[in-house]
């Protein structure tokens, strides 16, 4: 058996890379795709009672999110290093920034994120099979067993991954196609186009309504958390954030003009499981099941990706000296971050049993979003630097730049001004989390220093 390359200095075994495009296409697609798909629809409805402008917030919130993926495409181009975000912020602004990400990533935007989705999959798989079990201890197997899977190697973790997404394209195509095909009456979709005047009420609205639609969209970034083990990353890795982030829009547009089409403005406010709804109309009590049956694989499928990526932060964070060193430990056999990847899963657990996601949830987007801003200035340090320093090929570069890649970042930050606006007290909680890491980057860097002159 051949032995996996080692780094001379560290002697510790390198990560692999082992994924190709297709692989890192279906990543990005997980990333993004989860339950939510189903069911937040009936968000934006509450929020505007036109399809014109339903439709119209999917399809913006779409092209900022391709915008983002061509920020994320040049920066994994540029850095195309195990870690991502984490990676962009440490070298391009301050390693502070870079672990306050870290820090964020693992005790709330990624854990948090797994599980409100471990729970959302636990209630939906105890429906379709009745197993006389507590949610609780479904979670927990869940999640073990996506720990194993994923421990076993890259490669298993991203094949299992594809296997998943192939499966909630096809459960989107089946909701779609019903939709399309199946309703005898199908609502109108090019009228009314506005349901007030034109004016500062009509603004605010479509600003809320953009909120859960940005929010459904990302994702995207964590596929560049495993930059390192995606083959030929400067070329691969932007061609899957593409392909993978416009293949999305085409899905999400696609699921709500079936929900407008077939259960209207109104009706669709109304119910909180739009996707149900419309399989229920259009295929009856058999319809619904194979539905829920779809989600609950799509939840699946978001968990495993989740469980697959985010611990390659920590495991970067730990070989900066910046976290436990265990943390950074490789298996030898199957080169992935088994002690990382067992504490992403731990924690979230942790989360899952306390029943805290729900809170955490309402202070997780506007962190998520204030790092997304960040990591795109983080271009701009880059091109600057590069004038100082070419370079023979820089490899993909946003068009546009710099207006495309501000309005992005504007986006981004609109949308905490937004939550910090509407939902002060549960926003302030979030950023007081990251002002804690403070003291314990400060903590970590002495740590690593000491280890440095002995």
């Amino acid at each position: 058996m051949t032995q996996p390359p080692l780094d001379v200095e560290s002697r510790r075994p390198k990560l692999a890379p082992k994924l190709g495009l297709f692989d890192a296409t279906m990543m990005v697609m997980g990333g993004i795709v989860g339950a939510g798909v189903f069911m937040n629809p009936y968000v934006v409805a509450q929020r505007l009672h036109s399809p014109v402008l339903i439709l119209s917030v999917w399809v913006a919130g779409g092209i900022i999110a391709i915008l983002g993926s061509f920020v994320y495409a040049e920066l994994g181009a540029r850095i195309p290093e195990v870690g991502g975000q984490y990676e962009y912020l440490r070298q391009s602004l301050h390693p502070v920034f870079g672990f306050l990400y870290g820090w964020a990533l693992l005790l709330i935007i990624q854990t948090g994120g797994m599980a409100a989705v471990a729970v959302t999959f636990a209630r939906y798989f105890l429906e379709l099979t009745r197993l006389p079990c507590s949610e609780h201890w479904v979670v927990v197997v869940t999640l073990a067993i996506l720990t194993a899977v994923n421990c076993l190697g890259v490669k298993p973790g991203g094949r299992f991954q594809s296997v998943l997404m192939v499966l909630k394209i096809a459960a989107i195509a089946a909701l779609v196609g019903a939709g399309l095909f199946l309703v005898r009456a199908p609502k109108p979709l090019l009228h009314p186009v506005l349901d007030r005047p034109v004016s500062f009420d009509l603004l605010t609205a479509l600003g809320a309504a953009m909120v859960p639609v940005l929010f459904s969209y990302g994702g995207w970034q964590t596929t560049n958390f495993i930059a390192s083990e995606i083959r030929d990353a400067r070329r691969n890795l932007g061609r899957a954030l593409m392909i993978g982030v416009a293949a999305v829009v085409v899905l999400y547009v696609s699921v709500n003009v079936v929900c407008l089409r077939t259960l209207g403005v109104t009706a669709l406010a109304a119910t909180s499981v739009p996707a149900s709804s419309v399989m229920q109309i259009v295929a009856g009590e058999r319809g619904a099941r194979l539905i829920a049956l779809g989600i609950a694989v799509s939840t699946i499928g978001f968990l495993s990706q989740s469980v697959l990526t985010g611990p390659r932060v920590y495991f970067a964070m730990a070989e900066d000296g910046l976290f436990f060193r265990g943390v950074a430990y490789l298996s030898r056999k199957t080169q992935v971050p088994v002690v990382a990847i067992v504490l992403q899963s731990v924690w979230a657990v942790v989360i899952a049993l306390t029943g805290k996601y729900e809170q955490i949830l309402n202070f997780q987007a506007p962190i998520d979003f204030t790092f997304f801003g960040l990591s795109a200035t983080c271009l701009f340090v880059l091109r600057r630097r590069e004038r100082s320093h070419p370079i023979d090929s820089p490899g993909f570069r946003v068009p546009g730049h710099p207006v495309t890649t501000l309005i992005f970042i504007l986006s981004c930050w609109l949308i905490v001004a937004n939550a910090l606006w509407k939902y002060p007290r549960n926003s302030s909680i979030g950023f007081v989390i990251i002002l804690i890491g403070l003291p314990v980057y400060a903590f970590w860097q002495r740590r690593r220093l000491r280890e440095a002159t002995e």
